[in-house]
């Protein structure tokens, strides 16, 4: 195995164990068995959907504060992977229009 391809592996199965840790202390528990209506973004039609508290800070019911505060840490991780998938994607078609 050549180094090129052991580095591969080593990186991908390092990112593998990040997910994996971070989706395994994920909190589950402020999920639900049927939907529930959370707030998403101001609009001064309905104040009642203001994702701030009134410190300034987001609510916890909110889909900001899920996506981010909640399960961030697993999210960059896939970011990551996309990433560079995407620059991969590039990288042989690259390659295929130079041949």
């Amino acid at each position: 195995m050549s180094k090129r391809a052991f580095k591969g592996i080593f990186v991908a199965g390092l990112l593998l164990v990040v997910l994996v840790g971070a989706i395994a202390v994920a909190d589950f528990q402020p999920a639900y068995d049927e939907p529930q209506s959370i707030p998403t973004f101001t609009t001064a039609h309905d104040p009642e959907l203001n994702i701030y508290d009134e410190d300034g800070n987001l609510k916890e019911n909110s889909l900001p504060f899920a996506i981010f505060e909640q399960f961030g840490f697993v999210l960059i991780p896939l970011a990551v992977l996309m990433f560079g998938a995407m620059v991969g994607g590039v990288v042989i078609s690259r390659e295929e229009v130079e041949e």
